[in-house]
Order: C-alpha cells, then sequence, then structure tokens
C-alpha cells in the first residue's frame, strides 16, 4: 500500500464542524487495528480547547488521543502537529509539535504558514513511515474557500500527500444533500480531483427513504456515497467540540442506592477540558449538567469549575452572570465545589496575569488559600500520585503556577492542590478517570452535600471508553462499504472525475 509516499493515507473532510470527521477516523482506525493493521491517527492542524499530554511530553487535541486509542497505540506529536487555542474571537495560542510558540490573530497568522505547512508535511511523513494506514482528519470544512490559500488541514494537504478524500455531512442537521454537494462543487477543479465519494453520517429513519437522493447526487457529482451511518447514542466521550455540549446524552443509569447525584459544570466561554467530566458520566446515578445559570449552581450537589484558555476573562464572565456569588454563596455553606486547572485558579485569593490576559492582578473568589501568578512558559505533565488512599495518574497543562498556604486554617493536601472544607481544588486533568479514586471522591462530595448516594463498585471508564470506541469500529464496519475504502487506501482517488460547476477558481498561490 501507498509505496510512492510510504504508507497508504486518506483524509476524511466534513461539510462542517462536528460533521462527524473525528468519530469517523476513530471508526475507521479501529476497524483497520482490527484487521490487524498498523495505523495511526493524523489531523495536520486542529483548532480546540481540549487537549492532552502525550508521553513524550507534548500537548496534542483530545480528539487525536481518543482516535490513538482506537489504534492501539500512545499519542505522539506528529500526530496532531499544529494545535491552535482560541484566547478570545480574534487571537489564539499557536502550539507546534505540542509546544506553544505564540499568540496569532487572523493576520499575524499569515507570517506562520509556511512553517506550520511545513510542520504538518514532515508529520504525516512521519507517521507514514512508521505505519501501514494513516487515517486523516480535515478541519472545519474544505469549502472555507475564503481560507484555502493558506490551507494546510483540509485540500492544501490532500494537494500536497496525493491524499483520496471522504466528506462526511451530518444528515440530522437537515440539507445534508445540498451540504455535500455544496462543499464539491465550491472547490477548484484539482481539489474536486481528490473528492473521492461521500459519507452521510447521523441518519436516523429507513434508509430506503435516501435512495433517491443517494442516487441523485450519484448523478450529478460522478461520485459514490460510500455509506450511511446511522445515528448512534452514547459517543460523546472524548468530544473535543463545544458545539457538541448540547448534545442530549441519553438517560442517566439508574443509581446503586437510593438517591441520585447532581452535578453541575459551568460552561464558561473559554472552557476547556471539559472532557474531565466525561467519567462522571457514565457514573451509575449521577446527573451531569452543563449549565450558565446561576439557579442550577445552587439545585446542584457538586459544581465544577471546569479549565479555561482565559482564566481572568471567564472569571470576569462568572462575575456578570451571578455565577461566582452562586459559587461563593454554595462554599459559605459547606456545599461542594470542584475547580480543575483554570477553575482551580479562579478559586484562589489573588491571580496575577501577565501573560495570558495581561490583566495585572485580579481577585480571584478568594475560597481557597493560594495565589496564582501565571509564567510565560506552560507546564505539561503527565503527574502521579495518592488521593483518599486510592492512585491517581493525570495529566497537567497550565501558565497558571498556583502557590497553595497548606498552614492555612482547615486546609490539607489534595492531589497538587489543596482542599478547604467543601471546596477543591488541582490543576491535575484526567483525575476522574481513576475509578477507585473518582468513587471515593463522590463518596466524600456525597457526605458534605448531605445526599444519600452510594457510588457504584464496578464502575470501568477505561472499559467504558473501549467499548465505544469498538462501537465506532462496529459501525464503519457494518455501515461503510469497506471494499471501497480498501481500494482508496491501495490504488488512491479513481482518475477522470467529473469537475462539478461551477468548479471554484484556483487558489492563490
Amino acid at each position: 500500500m501507498g509505496a510512492g509516499n510510504g504508507a497508504a493515507a486518506l483524509l476524511v473532510a466534513g461539510t462542517t464542524s462536528d460533521a462527524g470527521k473525528s468519530v469517523l477516523v476513530a471508526g475507521l482506525c479501529r476497524w483497520l487495528a482490527r484487521q490487524g493493521v498498523r495505523v495511526a491517527p493524523f489531523k495536520a492542524q486542529n483548532m480546540s480547547l481540549n487537549s492532552v499530554v502525550t508521553p513524550d511530553g507534548a500537548e496534542i487535541g483530545r480528539a487525536q488521543a481518543m482516535q490513538a486509542a482506537a489504534c492501539g497505540i500512545e499519542p505522539t506529536s506528529a500526530m496532531n502537529p499544529v494545535l491552535l487555542k482560541p484566547g478570545s474571537d480574534r487571537s489564539s495560542q499557536v502550539v507546534v509539535r505540542g509546544r506553544a510558540i505564540g499568540e496569532a490573530d487572523a493576520l499575524t497568522y499569515r507570517s506562520y504558514r509556511e512553517r506550520l505547512r511545513a510542520v504538518a508535511a514532515e508529520g504525516l511523513a512521519e507517521l507514514r513511515a512508521e505505519y501501514d494506514v494513516v487515517i486523516c482528519e480535515g478541519a472545519g470544512s474544505p469549502a472555507e474557500i475564503n481560507l484555502r490559500a493558506g490551507d494546510i488541514a483540509n485540500m492544501g494537504l490532500a494537494r500536497a500527500a496525493g491524499l483520496p478524500v471522504l466528506v462526511v455531512g451530518d444528515i440530522d442537521r437537515g440539507g445534508v444533500f445540498a451540504a455535500l454537494h455544496g462543499t464539491l462543487a465550491l472547490l477548484e477543479p484539482a481539489d474536486q480531483a481528490l473528492i473521492a465519494g461521500f459519507v452521510v453520517n447521523k441518519f436516523r429513519g429507513a434508509p430506503e427513504l435516501l435512495e433517491p437522493g443517494l442516487d441523485m447526487l450519484r448523478g450529478l457529482t460522478g461520485r459514490p456515497v460510500y455509506g450511511v451511518l446511522p445515528w448512534l447514542d452514547g459517543l460523546w466521550l472524548d468530544v473535543e467540540d463545544s458545539l457538541a455540549l448540547g448534545v442530549d446524552r441519553g438517560p442517566m443509569r439508574p443509581p446503586a442506592g437510593a438517591r441520585t447525584l447532581r452535578v453541575a459544570v459551568v460552561r464558561s466561554p473559554r472552557i476547556s477540558n471539559f472532557t474531565d467530566v466525561d467519567a462522571l458520566t457514565v457514573e451509575p446515578g449521577v446527573d451531569v449538567r452543563f449549565t450558565t445559570s446561576a439557579h442550577e449552581l445552587d439545585d446542584a450537589d457538586l459544581v465544577v469549575l471546569p479549565g479555561s484558555r482565559a482564566t481572568v476573562a471567564d472569571l470576569a464572565w462568572l462575575r456578570e452572570r451571578g455565577l461566582a456569588d452562586a459559587v461563593v454563596r454554595r462554599a459559605a455553606e459547606g456545599r461542594p465545589v470542584l475547580g480543575v486547572c483554570g477553575g482551580y485558579q479562579m478559586l484562589a485569593g489573588e491571580i496575577h496575569d501577565g501573560v495570558e490576559s495581561g490583566a495585572g492582578r485580579v481577585p480571584g473568589l478568594g475560597l481557597l488559600p493560594a495565589t496564582v501568578r501565571f509564567a510565560a512558559e506552560k507546564t505539561l505533565g503527565r503527574p502521579e500520585g495518592t488521593a483518599y488512599g486510592e492512585p491517581v495518574r493525570a495529566y497537567e497543562i497550565h501558565h497558571g503556577v498556583v502557590d497553595v498556604d497548606l498552614a492555612a486554617p482547615g486546609t490539607s493536601p489534595f492531589l497538587d492542590g489543596c482542599r478547604r472544607g467543601a471546596v477543591w481544588g488541582t490543576t491535575w486533568h484526567g483525575a476522574l478517570e481513576n475509578d477507585g479514586f473518582r468513587r471515593a471522591f463522590l463518596a466524600d462530595v456525597a457526605r458534605c452535600a448531605g445526599r444519600d448516594f452510594t457510588p457504584a463498585a464496578g464502575t470501568d471508564f477505561a472499559a467504558e471508553r473501549s467499548a465505544r470506541l469498538d462501537a465506532l469500529g462496529d459501525l464503519v464496519e457494518r455501515h461503510l462499504d469497506t471494499a471501497a475504502v480498501w481500494r482508496l487506501l491501495e490504488e488512491g482517488t479513481p482518475p477522470d472525475l467529473p469537475v462539478v460547476p461551477p468548479g471554484g477558481v484556483p487558489a492563490p498561490a
């Protein structure tokens, strides 16, 4: 396979963000891995506030780590060589091969363009030299024609590496046939030549009802639909797009004891690493809701302040919305609050930020005896420790360095952070994925909240994640034309595919 450029590879592009690119790539990876193929995921450039730290100490998008798990391999920086982390509506932190190199807005990003293009090409070449197959994920949509000249993740990548492309569309949004046809028609002829066909995602209903539309799409474009993937509940683990936070996560599992535990997660504008609470959502009897309402914080048994890419700005937003007062009120009443990373920083007495926001000294919520100072260098790590007598493995990604006064009355250590009363704070992401620790923490939360809740004894989060990856592999195997996918990997895009008018215009050099 792919003898000319190393391993075989293909690109999964989408008509929109959250069309299903990440899950389709994960499903393809899982399917191939189960065939004994050495496969790896790749996303040249990802814009996401959900990230992880790899074993080699690099920061990459959460989706690529999930896809690596689908392959049965550890994630590396080559799988997501460029990560953009928005800090505002106009600028993003630029992370290259797992290390932040600066901030860029739409104009200054252009100065990075050629360097990032080379870094992306290098990452893909590295993976193609090591694996049999590389499944690439696009970013946003290839039909964002205003960005085509600087594109390194969609057709720019496909053209540079000679990749066949599948375009996936979300039928649950409506208008999927127009979206698939229009995406192809807006591309210039040389880009269209690499679009091999389409995948329809999130279909609910009788497949035969789609056939007239699928036939017309084939006739209009000269390209087949490789499969219609049905709607499948429970695939929200490890999502990285905040658009998915509004997705119905299905019914809560029945509690192991008499009562449920209500968890409210504050959904701030620059929320990051919200996958930290995924492990809570699979616990029987734990009802997890993302919210922007102070009233819902009052009703919850546990409030979680998650990570943030803009701690000071999100703290100001909490104050504007009355959420900060609700959190302070809870703490005064001895009701549980957990802050993780940016959320932990908000719980401190003072924040000194000359790096992320440039705001200087800002008062925190004052619920923990701590001071935060932002460092220019980002801390990346995969720490290990214990809490409640249980082992904890986690990862950390932060500019804010928290100095805790453990001698303050009522204060005790908690992971790398501290606890005072019913308020806990830590910079460690992923701690709740540790089953024993999670159960002990929830039991303590229930005690503080006066809730008759008993954590279930047998929940295995790693097994839950693996089962969902298997479900994605099953989805691909049952509903995709896998023989046609093999041909794409072995032979590339079929030649002489028709150009669909208007056929775009060539991108500027």
